[in-house]
């Protein structure tokens, strides 16, 4: 296993990240450390946050560790009042999508992990099974009284969030000054939401329009703008030699899929993967726009899994892998990170949120649109 070091001058201090791969000629940009979601649904958004860190870190402003469950119970709260709105009849549960972290930060600000854990009552572990069974038992017993619902339901559900994740700060210090989230959010983090743009390549809609994306998660209805799959994979591809970073959300159930062995790819064989040892350059399968899109239909590529692509690099023989950060902990024989290559990725992408400025000028200008 080889190891690349990025080093990076950072307000005067040299500042080292290292991602295992054992990828050569590569490009690994900045990010922070491998988080662990545990026993919770929250890939999204641990994806999407370690997106904004590492967009932080690649401006100079700062190498933050931003709470992930400051923003997750943020979107509990939005997703109870679309429960309560669409009158029970809405998906509740621990799923999200890239989008609604950006919406979250847009809206409810963020916090450092230092200000607040998301653990109460000495846990020292993410479990969030028994308290989503709570939520949604309380929201159902909402709905089921009589008309008007009780205007406090929310209250109620906020302190069911406290229960099980502790109260925000409304304020607190970090480096010697005081914030709120928004301001945090604002003169810290310098995050803007429209920095960042959501991208998809499905053909059941028309290209270069947005659509909302039809998997159980995108609770919040978030729209995605579709362009062709060869176009979708240069971008990313492009962003990332270019230095920025990309939240991805893939299927990871699929043929070819191995955390075990630190790779993802589409065999021709499957007793490939399994093979003794390892050949990363094996032959895979070749991936279309129509391909892809029969996967998709027929629910074999599903909505599974949010990861953050933070590098890019090639196989002994030259194939190209992204280099792509889990959360799931330490993982792996790559501590965490795992290669990905292009036909896995063409493959089993459902969405990407990335930033704008990473787009080439033609396609930056359409999105903006």
């Amino acid at each position: 296993m080889k190891s690349i070091f990025l080093a990076l001058l950072l307000s005067g201090t040299v500042a080292a990240y290292a991602q295992d791969s054992s990828l050569v000629n590569g490009k690994l940009n900045a990010t922070t450390s491998v988080k662990n979601q545990q026993a919770t649904g929250t890939c999204w958004c641990f994806a999407t946050t370690s997106l904004v860190e590492s967009e932080c870190i690649r401006k100079g402003e700062s190498t933050p560790d931003i709470s992930e469950m400051f923003t997750v119970r943020n979107i509990y709260i939005e997703k109870a009042k679309n429960y309560i709105l669409r009158q029970g009849f809405a998906r509740f549960d621990e799923g999200g999508l890239g989008h609604d972290v950006i919406q979250s930060i847009a809206k409810y600000g963020a916090v450092p992990e230092s200000a607040y854990t998301g653990l109460t009552n000495g846990a020292t572990s993410f479990n969030h099974g028994k308290m989503v069974k709570e939520l949604k038992a309380y929201l159902d017993s909402a709905l089921k009284k009589r008309r008007p619902v009780n205007d406090n339901w929310l209250d109620s559900t906020i302190v069911i969030l406290d229960k099980y994740m502790g109260a925000p700060p409304a304020s607190f210090e970090f480096n010697g000054k005081t914030y709120t989230p928004q301001t945090y959010a604002k003169d810290v983090l310098k995050f803007n939401a429209d920095d960042y743009v959501g991208l998809t390549s499905f053909t059941h809609h028309p290209f270069d329009e947005r659509f909302i994306l039809e998997v159980p998660d995108n609770f919040s209805n978030g729209a995605y703008y579709n362009i062709p799959l060869n176009e979708l994979v240069d971008a990313c591809k492009s962003a990332v030699k270019k230095g920025y970073t990309v939240a991805w959300d893939a299927d990871v159930s699929n043929r070819g899929w191995a955390m075990g062995r630190g790779y993802a790819l589409v065999p021709t064989v499957d007793s490939l993967m399994r093979a003794k040892p390892f050949n990363p350059d094996q032959e895979e399968n070749v991936v279309t726009q129509d391909s892809r899109q029969r996967l998709y239909e027929e629910l074999v590529t599903e909505d599974d899994h949010l990861m953050h692509i933070t590098g890019i690099g090639q196989s002994p023989k030259g194939k190209t892998f992204f280099v792509v950060k889990n959360s799931w902990g330490q993982a792996g024989p790559y501590h965490g990170y795992l290669n990905v290559s292009e036909a896995y990725f063409a493959n089993n992408t459902i969405s990407v949120v990335i930033p704008k400025a990473a787009l080439d000028k033609a396609l930056k200008a359409r999105v903006s649109k």
